[in-house]
């Protein structure tokens, strides 16, 4: 990706989003966002709207006239639009698969006729309920039944991630795909089942930490700047074109001991509580125990590893958390 080029992010006013329109910004391109604001926030994006290099289209991707006028000129997309969150998923799974495979495939026919390179962001979702790990990206995926709606949004992802490739096997469309684990950091907020701010929340309010199932299922905690980074380098590689690349850190932790570091970085007296998965999500909800990536792929193509350990990630919310509050 040349320094100077225009450059299109779906989704750019959420969390991740608006992130990696920031970075751009800093590297020189020029930065169009498409955004239906459902999920994602104007306060994320305001501080950029002086910049005469950005622009900012409030529709959703899954508008093919909406897509068609936010792409042109483009040399670059970042598709980021997505719904994202357990508890979104499970109170809205229509919304969010129509939402996740309708707008992959309107803005990668967009994409395609306009010959312009696309990065796709997936979900460690993919892997489903398998025990292995740390996952590949070539491990098989293993699922329960269609009538859970857990499982609904790994599998709009999948055949996300299934578009990608066949758009770029059969038509030759350079498209890559990001496989993101548990990104965290300043901007996200503790809405549809976000663990950490949620955490973060109770903590500052000397709240009870509700911790979902026994606490002992655990996940691998990825900083938003090193996936911003990670996102950056595969949209500037061409080797990258055709694959797909877990972005992952290494601070995977259980949940129940996450809830106990909160406490202790915030100074909190909050005590933890915990709550089976039913009362929150109904009945014969499902959860992964583990969730833990290999990043060999990733590291061997751009020589980048997501290094940014779980107390900074952690000190960065809080202090983000404080700030908000004294703002309101």
């Amino acid at each position: 990706m040349t320094t100077g080029q225009r450059v299109l992010v779906t989704g750019g006013a959420g969390f991740i989003g608006s992130h990696l329109v920031d970075r751009l910004l800093e590297s020189g391109h020029s930065v169009v966002v498409l955004d239906d604001l459902s999920t994602g926030s104007y306060r994320n994006i305001r501080h950029l709207l002086d910049d005469p290099r950005f622009q900012f289209h409030q529709g959703s991707v899954t508008d093919p006239a909406t897509v068609e006028v936010a792409i042109e000129d483009v040399g670059t997309v970042y598709h980021l639009a997505a719904a994202v969150g357990v508890q979104l998923i499970v109170d809205r799974p229509l919304q969010s698969l129509l939402t996740n495979i309708r707008g992959t495939e309107v803005i990668l026919e967009a994409a395609q006729r306009a010959r312009t390179k696309i990065v796709i962001t997936s979900t460690s979702e993919i892997y489903g309920k398998s025990q292995n790990g740390p996952f590949k990206e070539d491990d098989d995926r293993l699922l329960g039944s269609p009538r859970k709606l857990r499982w609904s949004y790994s599998t709009s992802k999948a055949v996300d991630e299934i578009l990608a490739y066949v758009y770029h096997r059969e038509l030759g469309l350079p498209t890559v795909v990001a496989r993101l684990f548990n990104t965290v950091g300043p901007r996200q907020t503790g809405h549809y089942g976000m663990v950490v701010p949620r955490f973060i929340g109770q903590a500052l309010l000397n709240e009870p930490l509700t911790v979902y199932g026994d606490g002992t299922q655990s996940r691998s905690f990825t900083y938003v700047g090193d996936v911003v980074e990670a996102l950056m380098l595969l949209g500037a590689a061409p080797e990258a074109e055709g694959g797909v690349f877990n972005i992952a850190g290494s601070s995977e932790i259980t949940i129940g001991d996450l809830a106990r570091l909160i406490i202790e970085k915030t100074g909190s007296q909050s005590e933890v509580h915990q709550v089976p998965f039913e009362d929150v999500y109904g009945d014969g909800f499902e959860d992964l125990q583990r969730r833990a990536a290999n990043t060999q792929r990733l590291e061997s193509l751009t020589g980048y590893r997501c290094t940014t350990g779980l107390d900074e990630m952690i000190e960065r919310m809080v202090e983000y958390a404080k700030e908000t509050a004294r703002a309101l």
